[in-house]
């Protein structure tokens, strides 16, 4: 069975950084575009950003210019670094392929002084 374990959330100050890992069990990683997902308390879960099997990345124009996504399939683990962090990135960040498959726990992130 296909699993996704992230990484790397915590409590960080607005204005700073986190970098998400997520390793994908099971089938190579490299298969598969993949994607970052969040959701926040009380609302739906959303994309925040997705990459190609040939590398390319897109974020919705929600999402531009300060999330990186990325991937090492090698390692069969997806990254995300996250910069210039704002209050309303809280959430619970999930990874997971595309079309989505079983979700993880995800990895929550508070953004908050």
């Amino acid at each position: 069975q296909v699993q996704f374990v992230e990484s790397g959330g915590g409590l960080v100050q607005p204005g700073g950084s986190l970098r998400l890992s997520c390793v994908r069990s099971g089938r190579p990683l490299s298969l598969y575009s993949v994607g970052w997902y969040r959701q926040a308390p009380g609302k739906q879960r959303e994309v925040v950003a997705t990459i190609s099997r040939g590398g390319y990345a897109f974020y919705p124009d929600s999402m531009k210019g300060r999330f990186t996504i990325s991937r090492d399939n090698v390692k069969n683990t997806m990254y995300m670094k996250m910069n210039s962090l704002k209050p309303e990135d809280t959430a619970v960040y999930y990874c997971n392929q595309i079309p989505a498959t079983n979700w993880g726990q995800g990895t929550p992130v508070t953004v908050s002084s």
